[in-house]
């Protein structure tokens, strides 16, 4: 019976130590426990998130992961992060998710996983006012630029138009391909529409005339989701749960139209 005891006592010592240590791995129970969960994002994809004019990082998203906090009972703290890496940043733990405009994409799929598609968009191509690049096919030949490790040049590369394409530029930032295209040194960038249109607008109300134009063909039609870790099961349930709660109170419709105007 000692034996019998002493083996009872030792099973449950290690069942007790084994739901601590998965306690202590899942993400959902340390966020609730530290407090707080950390977003990574580039900090200048406007107006998803970026900084405003007293150096806040603001924007859709900035305001849905604050929402989402508040109602999970914790704070957020956004951490910028080079875009062409923020999946290893994500991977590694230093961030909790990719809350940034994230396309949900095959290849991005094997490595993270993500939340319920919360917004579509579509990869579209900018050039300069005046531009004779028309179509998708008109960039044969001429050099392209777009930012690095973003679903613009995977979208790009998936289209037959690539291998024909003089030259392929990579930049850090959107910010940085939209500023050579306007200086010329490429002919055409491709882009999210929700950043391109709103620096678009932007720019050309602040210098009152016509400095880009939009080739009215989309690349691509995408999804975009919230990027997390594929082991950490419960908090995409916890965000997918919170986020269709903002959908159904009307919380959702009313920070879209903060940031994009009236659905039609």
């Amino acid at each position: 019976m000692k034996k019998i005891f002493i083996t009872l006592i030792l099973i449950l010592a290690g069942v007790q130590s084994f739901a601590f240590s998965m306690g202590q791995k899942d993400t959902l129970t340390k966020i609730k426990k530290d407090g707080y969960f950390t977003v990574g994002l580039d900090d200048t994809f406007a107006p998803m998130g970026f900084r405003g004019e007293n150096g806040d990082i603001v924007g859709f998203d900035i305001d849905l992961a604050k929402e989402t906090a508040k109602r999970m009972g914790v704070q957020v703290k956004f951490k910028p992060c080079d875009w062409d890496g923020i999946i290893f940043e994500l991977r590694s733990k230093k961030i909790d998710m990719v809350w940034n405009g994230m396309t949900i994409t095959k290849d991005r799929k094997k490595q993270i996983g993500f939340s319920k598609s919360y917004f579509s968009g579509e990869q579209i191509i900018i050039t300069k006012s005046g531009s004779d690049i028309k179509g998708i096919s008109d960039l044969a030949g001429k050099t392209v630029g777009l930012q690095m490790g973003s679903s613009s040049y995977f979208a790009l590369e998936k289209n037959k138009v690539y291998s024909s394409i003089k030259n392929v530029r990579k930049y850090g930032t959107n910010v940085e391909a939209l500023l050579d295209l306007e200086a010329g040194r490429t002919q055409a960038i491709v882009i999210d529409s929700m950043v391109g249109r709103y620096y678009i607008t932007k720019k050309e109300r602040k210098e009152k005339r016509d400095i880009f134009s939009i080739v009215n063909e989309p690349l691509a039609i995408e999804y975009t989701g919230i990027g997390i870790r594929k082991e950490d099961t419960t908090l995409i349930a916890e965000i997918d749960k919170v986020i269709d709660e903002m959908q159904e109170d009307g919380t959702y419709k009313k920070i879209y139209e903060k940031w994009f105007g009236r659905r039609s």
